[in-house]
């Protein structure tokens, strides 16, 4: 089965399913700060260090599943749906995975709502900047409404991943 294809002009490879066998990941970064996305929008942030500085939460004996990373939820009447089909793995019209040189670009339409999801990290800058477009291309109106979501690691990840007393402990959330 083909997955995706090499567009050689622009410099990036194309996954055009989400349903790939395993998270096809794209390296993000700077001299200090670095981020990795899958082609779902799965993959983690973190500062200097993977183990000791992670930023978001990214558990590795999930893949296949590739749930954890920072999401966009469209709601459009009683849909909602990604822009990089994770988690909700809703049906989609279209979608299109770019992983560019420093930048993901994920393309994808549901109902006659089109969206482009720009990921990169500034070279110059300790952040990952992401940038949502939504155009609506049908000849009516529509209500939408957009959520983000990530899940938090802050810091140690090896710990962060083993230890669920203190992790699922309901008391110690504020």
């Amino acid at each position: 089965m083909k997955f995706g294809y090499f567009d050689d002009t622009n410099q990036e490879y194309v996954i055009t399913t989400p349903r790939t066998p395993l998270p096809w990941i794209n390296y993000l970064g700077c001299r200090e700060f670095f981020s990795l996305i899958s082609n779902t929008c799965g993959g983690y942030s973190f500062y200097k260090d993977a183990k000791l500085l992670r930023l978001t939460r990214y558990r590795y004996n999930n893949v296949p599943q590739d749930v954890n990373g920072k999401y966009f939820y469209i709601k459009d009447g009683d849909t909602v749906w990604n822009p990089g089909w994770q988690p909700s793995r809703t049906e989609l019209d279209s979608y299109e995975c770019r992983h560019g040189m420093g930048y993901s670009r994920f393309i994808s339409s549901k109902s006659q709502v089109k969206t482009s999801l720009l990921a990169f990290v500034p070279m110059e800058d300790n952040c990952e900047i992401t940038k949502v477009t939504i155009t609506n291309e049908s000849s009516g109106s529509k209500r939408l409404s957009v959520f983000s979501y990530v899940e938090w690691c802050l810091w140690n990840a090896d710990d962060d991943m083993k230890n669920f007393q203190r992790n699922l402990d309901r008391k110690s959330v504020v």
